[in-house]
């Protein structure tokens, strides 16, 4: 089959959007609070639970669209969703409209990943799979690493507008509350949504056939399912992950703001956007690791080490905080693939399902800043941010009791020299 390399570029472009508009909700999270004045902490946990609910919503039926459905239909659907979302907060910039904009960004979101990979095994070929894949990761992290920058670049050109400022800019100032710089964002989003829209009108993409481990499955495949208890313990391992994630990406800035007077709008959003871009490079540091070692053995030790980091995080002086925080990113960076591989690897069948249900364990994204919101209000955000220490728990745990029917092939490091040798 022929491959076709423009797809694939415009995947890539695809993954850039879809990161920098989900993971900017962190560096937000202090103006959300400040503009919308938020009196509990809480209150900002939800816009990321809206989010990610309607993953968890949309999660299985996104599965049954592109069956159902040709892949252009299910991106133009993807696309529109976070595009409507987008628009309504522009227009009406308020907290409960936020929320319902999240929801509705999230519903997009969901669409276009699961649509994404299998697009991305047709296009490229099955033998390029694995590394476009990981290209995917890469370009996510890098829009993940951008994307807060360009939020304290708007924020910082919009309350001192002057002579020299770009036209954009002035623009924006026009159409944007004076109040709500960062709303600007939301501007951004729209018109980038606008362009990739009308780009996948015209393009034509090749015909995805769907294997078996990527078709939602039948009701009787779910019930199967069901009835094995790896299947809820996996499920609590994504949900484990995400909730950490999540839990502690969407608090670093106000954690830095509250506790050591930094500016969430600078460095408070360098921080988070160093986090992603970590995190990023961590997915290559796993690649290499995965080769060496068990993937259990890995899982454990990256987190022990989440541990320690974020202890350290939580308790040491602004400078050692802004540098820990981001290698959290790093050190957590294997784990959702590992706890993927691990559950999906526990089953003889019914693989399609089974991945529908670890995906709807994307939940953990709704619960996890709830909970460090909600203890944050009674107890303070730095114990509250400790609670993560239970789900890392969990994700060490299942280093232990994980039994795969297939273990990852892995390599001595005196055969992976003598292979760079040859």
């Amino acid at each position: 089959m022929k491959r076709n390399y423009g797809i694939v570029a415009l995947i890539m472009l695809f993954w850039f959007v879809i990161s920098f508009i989900t993971n900017i909700l962190g560096p937000l999270i202090p103006d959300i609070i400040s503009n919308f004045d938020l009196k509990q902490l809480s209150l900002a946990g939800y816009i990321p639970m809206s989010f990610f609910l309607a993953y968890a919503v949309m999660s299985i039926p996104a599965g049954i669209l592109i069956e159902k459905y040709s892949e252009k239909t299910v991106l133009l659907m993807g696309f529109s969703m976070p595009f409507i979302g987008s628009l309504i907060f522009v227009l009406m910039p308020s907290y409960p409209v936020l929320l319902a904009s999240s929801f509705i960004i999230g519903l997009g979101m969901a669409m276009l990943q699961t649509v994404i990979n299998p697009l991305t095994r047709v296009a490229g070929g099955e033998e390029n799979f694995a590394f476009f894949s990981v290209m995917g990761q890469l370009v996510f992290g890098f829009a993940s690493f951008v994307s807060p920058f360009i939020y304290s670049y708007l924020v910082r050109e919009l309350t001192s507008i002057n002579t020299h400022t770009g036209i954009v800019v002035k623009f924006l100032s026009n159409i944007t509350p004076p109040n709500l710089p960062w709303v600007s964002l939301y501007w951004i989003f729209t018109v980038i949504l606008i362009c990739i829209i009308l780009i996948v009108i015209k393009v034509h993409f090749p015909r995805m056939k769907l294997q078996e481990e990527e078709k939602s499955g039948s009701f009787e495949s779910y019930k199967i399912l069901l009835h094995n208890k790896y299947v809820y313990l996996f499920f609590l391992g994504i949900l484990s992950y995400v909730a950490t994630e999540q839990g502690i990406a969407n608090w670093i800035s106000k954690f830095l703001e509250q506790y050591h007077g930094l500016n969430p709008q600078t460095e408070g959003a360098a921080v988070v956007g160093t986090f992603w871009g970590l995190m990023s490079l961590g997915c290559l540091a796993g690649l290499v690791a995965l080769k060496l070692f068990d993937s259990k053995i890995v899982l454990r030790y990256a987190g022990f080490l989440t541990i320690i980091l974020l202890c350290i995080s939580l308790f040491g002086t602004a400078e050692i905080s802004m540098f820990c925080f981001p290698l959290i990113g790093f050190t957590i960076s294997v784990m959702f693939s590992i706890i993927m591989s691990l559950g999906l690897n526990s089953v003889n069948k019914h693989h399609g399902s089974f991945a529908g249900i670890l995906c709807s364990g994307i939940v953990g994204g709704a619960i996890g800043p709830v909970v460090v919101g909600s203890l944050a209000d009674t107890f303070g955000l730095r114990i509250a941010l400790l609670s993560m220490l239970i789900t890392l728990g969990y994700i060490i745990s299942i280093s232990f009791w994980a039994r795969p029917l297939v273990n990852n092939r892995t390599i001595s490091i005196k055969e992976l020299l003598s292979r760079k040798k040859a």
